[in-house]
């Protein structure tokens, strides 16, 4: 799941921007000015910033330069919204690193669509692309884990870290992710909290996937951390009625 920090001083447009965002999956935050969308950004790197040009105080196309002028957030995708329409402003805007540039008043559906396209473009693994590894499959869209085929998938109840978690490893499967690149990647860059959180989690991963015979596929590689595997031996004669 994408989290999505949205920049915005007025508030009605903040919630109609953040109720379709919801709607649509994503993990979604408030600031209403430029010192709030700093220090939310300083917490926790999010996925994609929606960032209205006009804030209380210092202005949205300051902050996307110091955002683009930082090694920590100059890949962060930024969509800049704005009453500015003109070619001049839009310009200045993208010149200032935003990624794209919509004007108000604005659909919310292209907004939602800009929104995919950035997404696609910086970061594959953020979108609602169904995923399969082994015999798992997992869905963002509809939040959905199953193992089997569409006739006779089992689903898989997860909380919302243990999906978080099993998106990340099936979007990068065979790999060996140490603690602190798991926390960096599904808890997000500088949240401050201990790397046994992590192991916590994988447990509980492991104790969901246990009922559909996937625990397994959850390793623990000694003194490196942990990687998700297709190669699990389960025969559907193995599978519990």
């Amino acid at each position: 799941m994408s989290r999505i920090l949205v920049v915005e001083d007025e508030s009605a447009i903040a919630e109609l921007i953040s109720i379709n965002l919801r709607h649509a999956g994503f993990e979604v935050n408030i600031a209403a000015t430029a010192e709030q969308a700093q220090a939310a950004v300083d917490g926790v790197l999010p996925d994609l910033i929606i960032l209205d040009w006009m804030l209380p105080g210092q202005s949205g196309l300051a902050l996307a330069k110091r955002w683009r002028g930082d090694a920590r957030t100059r890949e962060m995708p930024v969509i800049m919204l704005t009453a500015r329409a003109e070619e001049a402003d839009k310009i200045a805007g993208l010149d200032a690193g935003a990624d794209d540039y919509l004007t108000k008043p604005f659909s919310t559906n292209e907004l939602m669509a800009r929104i995919r396209a950035v997404l696609r473009r910086k970061a594959p693994e953020a979108l609602d692309s169904v995923v399969e590894v082994g015999p798992l499959k997992i869905d963002p869209a509809t939040r959905r884990v199953t193992r089997g085929t569409d006739h006779e998938a089992r689903e898989v109840k997860l909380g919302a870290t243990e999906f978080r978690l099993l998106h990340f490893f099936m979007t990068h499967p065979e790999r060996v992710h140490s603690r602190p690149q798991l926390l960096d990647r599904v808890w997000g860059d500088h949240v401050f909290i201990e790397e046994r959180t992590v192991d916590v989690h994988v447990k509980r991963l492991r104790e969901a996937l246990s009922p559909v015979q996937c625990a397994q596929m959850i390793e623990t590689v000694r003194g490196a951390g942990y990687r998700l595997t297709s190669q699990v031996n389960v025969t559907p004669a193995a599978l519990p009625a």
